[in-house]
């Protein structure tokens, strides 16, 4: 666990305010080119980031209706539905009730499509914009919080930096969609997958798939390549997360961290992910780490 600077660990700041820039970018740099020419459209324009007229504003609007891989949104909407969740998060941190689901994965889909319909912003350009002035918002509220305070989220009560490492997990998962959908680098890296793990070993319990683990007990210990380790619990079908492993697991895996998170979020398949040696597993049950990401269900 990195040292708490303020109210949030040592980095989630500067890892949220770079994962909105870099979605950001992402989103606001015509597909195949460069950030460069990009920021040398606008000037020339004078259009700012929402596009102008013409040739920008046409270019803007088909990358908003760009499939997204693995998903039934758009790059419009992913974006748009990135843009409500940061916004989301500032309310939340800022104090305002903003009830939205009951906390289970299908829930959370449901009201992801109601905000999205109730929501007509699709262009990359401005939901770029409210990306990042949003996620500024949230920084700047969570060090106004007490750090041992609760506070209530769409995925149950979770203290302020522990809602400041969903922020992050909710913007890497959705941004790593956005830099595929467009050709771009993604913004995944160790450190910042790092940062994730305090949501990610609060959410594991709560996101459990009921079919998956009905009737398994095993103990996990799951490490990150060069960072930390962390635990899973599951006793017929009752699943406990810590922030250390089981003295004595069942199966140990070690994976390199950006691939952890993207099964972690669904974005992978096991499978692939161990052909190429980025995941291993071993113990007395080393046939369950292929088993462990399926486990959950990402919201």
């Amino acid at each position: 666990m990195r040292r708490t600077v303020g109210v949030l660990p040592e980095g989630l700041a500067e890892a949220i305010r770079g994962t909105a820039e870099d979605i950001a970018e992402v989103l606001r740099t015509p597909r195949g080119g460069s950030a460069g020419s990009t920021r040398g459209a606008r000037s020339a324009g004078g259009a700012g980031i929402a596009g102008g007229a013409g040739s920008a504003g046409n270019a803007a609007g088909h990358r908003g209706g760009l499939p997204v891989p693995r998903s039934t949104w758009t790059v419009g909407e992913a974006a748009a539905h990135l843009a409500q969740a940061n916004a989301l998060m500032a309310d939340l941190v800022g104090g305002h009730e903003r009830p939205y689901g009951d906390g289970t994965p299908g829930s959370l889909a449901e009201a992801n499509e109601r905000a999205l319909a109730a929501f007509d912003e699709r262009d990359p350009g401005p939901l770029a914009g409210m990306i990042t002035e949003h996620a500024a918002a949230f920084l700047a509220s969570v060090e106004r919080r007490d750090p041992a305070e609760t506070l209530s989220t769409p995925l149950g009560p979770m203290g302020p930096a522990v809602l400041g490492s969903y922020l992050l997990t909710h913007m890497l998962g959705h941004g790593y969609d956005l830099a595929l959908a467009l050709g771009r680098p993604h913004m995944l890296d160790a450190r910042r997958v790092e940062l994730t793990l305090p949501f990610m070993i609060a959410a594991m319990p709560r996101v459990t798939d009921p079919a998956a683990v009905t009737g398994l007990t095993a103990r996990f210990a799951v490490r990150l390549r060069g960072g930390p380790a962390f635990g899973v619990t599951v006793t017929d079908g009752v699943v406990l997360a810590a922030h250390e492993p089981p003295a004595r697991p069942d199966c140990t895996i070690l994976t390199e961290p950006v691939a952890f998170l993207l099964l972690g979020l669904g974005r992978l398949d096991p499978w692939p992910v161990i052909a190429r040696g980025k995941a291993l597993g071993w113990g007395r049950k080393p046939w369950l780490a292929p088993r462990f990401p399926r486990l959950f269900r990402a919201p």
